[in-house]
């Protein structure tokens, strides 16, 4: 059935539960899992000299937050006897690097989590989960 499954990470509570999701069913159907963290960009402005952090050191603290995100489900899937190949990328857009990545890597599922916000709240906060669900042709799992 799904054979590549990829699980994006932001290092919250709500995610290691869809992580754990993932690793369960990636054990269960024999299949790659791939995990990834998508780092922000520096934030390059006009008064980009006037910044309080240096370029190197924001994007060296970004990859350190991202490799410990990724690092995190990896070594669930150590514990729980599962391949995992964990990636980080920097993107303006984590919907779009988590859909391309998805597609690099020839994944046939994304598992994802949810808030579960509803109305209003939902409308104006958005979430790269429904981004994802909106711009993916790949099947996505939204764990609650």
């Amino acid at each position: 059935m799904f054979t590549r499954i990829l699980v994006p990470t932001d290092g919250s509570d709500i995610t290691k539960k869809a992580a754990a999701t993932a690793i369960a069913l990636a054990k269960s159907l024999g299949a790659t899992l791939y995990t990834l963290s998508v780092k922000e960009p520096f934030p390059y402005s006009a008064i980009s000299e006037m910044q309080p952090v240096p370029p190197q050191e924001f994007f060296d603290a970004q990859e350190r937050i991202a490799a410990e995100r990724v690092n995190a489900v990896r070594d669930a899937c150590q514990a729980a006897g599962q391949a995992c190949e964990a990636h980080t990328v920097e993107a303006v857009h984590p919907w779009e690097a988590i859909i391309e990545h998805a597609k690099s890597k020839g994944c046939d599922l994304i598992v994802m989590s949810s808030h579960g916000r509803r109305g209003v709240t939902a409308l104006l906060l958005g979430s790269e989960t429904q981004k994802v669900l909106t711009h993916s042709s790949i099947p996505v799992l939204v764990v609650r």
